[in-house]
């Protein structure tokens, strides 16, 4: 399974993005989590304490080749030893990759870039299932930061500003050699609010997340609601999205 999570800043993405890799690892699923956002987020939506650790300055070097990225990978690093060595380990087993958090205005994360977007090209196919969370906006899906997907999730409040930005986000499906673009309602109070998702966005809506409490109180604490509340009606949502994707996986 290769998702990732995108849709407008404040939508839900990292929280559901770690929820759903906390579920899926729970099912035994060897999980990558891949976050290439460099504002803190994703980290307590999985329960880690906020860690900035990303790939290291002695992980790449220059490209001597003329005419490809000014970095890459050291000699001799493939994109899965690069994923042993830097990813960070999480609760149930999740890994997590990212390329670092901002610091000093940014300074200090070119080269761990480069590494990060050529590891995301280069990950086998056959040794994890990839979740990722990427920024708000259209920049990262549009140009190549998802390309690992094979399915993107667009994560969509019923509210005129989210539903917008899922519209344009839908144009996806028009880049060559597409990934799978399907919506995700998040925060809804009922059925109508699940069938505006649809109607304003063009998409086909795989799941549906209540607004609850639940989620709002774990953010709140900083802490994950897989752990919060297990038995919350958002939890169980997402649960119910981990299952129906790995039933289309295995019947693909």
């Amino acid at each position: 399974m290769r998702i990732a999570f995108v849709g407008k800043g404040g939508a839900g993405k990292s929280a559901i993005a770690g929820t759903f890799a906390r579920l899926l690892a729970q099912r035994g699923e060897p999980v990558l989590v891949l976050d290439s956002d460099p504002l803190p987020g994703l980290a307590y939506s999985l329960g880690m304490d906020s860690t900035d650790a990303g790939i290291p300055d002695e992980a790449v070097m220059e490209n001597p080749e003329e005419g490809g990225p000014r970095y890459i990978l050291r000699e001799g690093l493939t994109a899965a030893d690069a994923v042993e060595q830097y990813a960070a380990e999480g609760p149930d087993g999740v890994r997590v990759l990212q390329f670092g958090k901002i610091h000093d205005a940014g300074r200090g994360l070119m080269r761990s870039q480069f590494a990060y977007r050529q590891i995301t090209g280069q990950l086998p196919d056959d040794k994890w299932s990839i979740v990722g969370d990427l920024p708000g906006g259209t920049r990262q899906p549009f140009l190549g930061w998802g390309r690992y997907a094979t399915t993107v999730l667009v994560v969509v409040e019923p509210m005129a500003k989210s539903l917008l930005s899922a519209r344009r986000l839908a144009r996806l499906q028009l880049i060559d050699d597409p990934p799978r673009v399907v919506a995700l309602a998040n925060k809804v109070r009922d059925e109508g609010d699940v069938e505006m998702v649809a109607e304003r966005t063009g998409l086909e809506v795989i799941g549906a997340v209540p607004l609850d409490d639940a989620m709002a109180e774990a953010d709140r604490r900083g802490r994950p609601v897989v752990e919060d509340a297990r038995d919350s009606p958002v939890v169980k949502a997402i649960d119910s999205l981990v299952e129906r994707l790995r039933a289309e996986e295995e019947t693909a």
